[in-house]
């Protein structure tokens, strides 16, 4: 294990958590508050920790795939914690368990929240919440790596270990490279929405808090009513952008350089936007008798399963109200999630299409015990080592959903609220039902419970593997 360079690179990611919290100081200039100086403090003990970490180059620059692993999940957990500062400093989340669920909330885009009147913050500590949801949406690493050159060859073992979907490739050779295609499209978008907000009205704070929550597929609302009280328009295009942040970026870079063809044959992209469409419609009927028409519930059904399937977390209506119909069918969308390769969270539409097919031939094989049978996804063959890798999450995940349920019943309350919450922390969503519905939040948990979540929310953002690499004691025996 090479303990210098990991500790090397995460004093990097300290270093650039600094200038991200020098950002707010910006807003609390603009708006003449006193919180900025909670985020300057911040700052100034994040450069500290970093240039302790970094003033000496390790000379061992070997770094493998566990090396990768343990540091993007150790990585994640200190960038947390020097997130969750200006909430303590400032006074306005002191419990450091608040704190820090908001952060790691805001950081794996999540957007479940703790706070009972979001309001009541500061205008800084509104945008922080909402430019952590930007800052981890693409990857903490994969910005690193857009910038600095840290693991030279080795870097591909940290955007893999960081990067959603069973598996990922390069856009481009170079993965530095592939990082600054990413984080440009990325950009791109938000600006795109935000100018789209703008133009309808929208306060230019509200404008650019909306587009980085949006971006991450966060949901952090600086509302109370989170999009209740916005305009139809400005709903409709916060729909239109969970969305398209809910796709694959590779199909972005495709549409760059002009291979609309090779784009539109994605059979995940296809997948995705066929279960938001025949969710919508269901939905959209089922919900049909509670508002004033038939387009309306259309247009509130697009925007919650929107919102539910990218893993975003906005609501405009309280969703808890609704049919059972329309509430199981939410349910099934958080499972399901984004696709691969996009800012959203859930098991991924591409898992479930390897997974459907799988189950598909072995079915097939008891009828047909000699057929050679192939899985397919994109036109090509699911290797074996993609297949197994979608196996061990999937059992992961059944593991963690299960140990997590059962923690958190130990404060007795309902069942639809512990599997809720469950299913909206592991699946970074953010709201469930009951009593972590779209108007409640998750205040109400004891410390140990919140603890759970902390870790479901990262284990689910890291796709599991990197938080239970971390948490093995034979991996830190191995000297290897």
């Amino acid at each position: 294990m090479n303990f210098g360079f990991i500790i090397y690179i995460i004093g990097w990611l300290l270093n650039v958590q600094g200038g991200f919290l020098l950002v707010p100081c910006i807003v609390a200039m603009i708006y003449g508050e006193k919180s900025g100086f909670a985020f300057f403090v911040s700052a100034i003990i994040s450069f500290i920790l970093g240039i302790i970490c970094t003033r000496k180059k390790p000379q061992n620059r070997s770094f493998y795939a566990k090396e990768g692993f343990i540091t993007v999940a150790l990585g994640w957990i200190v960038f947390s914690i020097s997130g969750a500062l200006p909430f303590i400093i400032s006074g306005e989340i002191p419990d450091i368990f608040n704190a820090l669920f908001e952060t790691i909330s805001g950081y794996t885009t999540t957007g479940a929240t703790i706070l009972s009147d979001v309001e009541s913050l500061s205008k800084s500590l509104l945008f922080w919440r909402s430019f952590t949801h930007w800052i981890g949406g693409m990857g903490v690493l994969v910005f690193i790596l857009s910038i600095l050159p840290l693991a030279g060859g080795n870097n591909m073992h940290l955007m893999r270990a960081e990067s959603p979907g069973p598996s990922v490739g390069k856009l481009v050779p170079r993965v530095r490279s592939t990082a600054m295609i990413l984080y440009g499209i990325y950009a791109a978008l938000t600006v795109l929405e935000c100018i789209l907000l703008l133009l309808g009205g929208m306060s230019a704070f509200d404008a650019i808090n909306t587009s980085l929550a949006t971006a991450g597929t966060g949901g952090f609302g600086i509302r109370n009513t989170s999009m209740a009280e916005y305009s139809v328009y400005i709903q409709n295009v916060v729909a239109v952008f969970m969305v398209l942040f809910g796709v694959n970026f590779s199909i972005y870079f495709l549409l760059l350089v002009r291979k609309p063809k090779d784009a539109l044959k994605s059979e995940e992209l296809r997948t995705y936007l066929g279960i938001i469409l025949i969710s919508t419609v269901v939905i959209g009927f089922n919900i049909r008798d509670s508002f004033s028409s038939i387009w309306t519930a259309f247009q509130q059904a697009f925007f919650q399963v929107g919102s539910i399937i990218t893993t975003t977390g906005f609501s405009t209506v309280d969703f808890n109200m609704w049919p059972s119909l329309s509430k199981s069918i939410l349910v099934i969308l958080m499972f399901i999630g984004a696709c691969a390769g996009s800012t959203g969270g859930g098991i991924k539409v591409s898992r479930i299409i390897i997974s459907w097919k799988n189950l598909r031939n072995e079915i097939s094989s008891f009828v047909h015990p000699k057929r050679i049978q192939v899985i397919r996804l994109e036109e090509k063959k699911v290797g074996s080592e993609v297949l197994r890798s979608v196996n061990v999450y999937l059992v992961l995940y059944v593991l963690i959903f299960a140990a997590s349920v059962l923690l958190i019943s130990l404060e007795n309350g309902s069942f639809e609220t512990n599997f809720t919450a469950v299913a909206a922390t592991l699946n970074n969503i953010g709201p469930g039902l009951d009593g972590v519905g779209p108007m409640e939040n998750f205040g109400t948990f004891s410390a140990f419970s919140k603890c759970v979540f902390m870790f479901d929310m990262l284990a689910g953002r890291l796709e599991l593997v990197p938080m239970i690499i971390l948490f093995s004691p034979w991996v830190w025996r191995n000297k290897k």
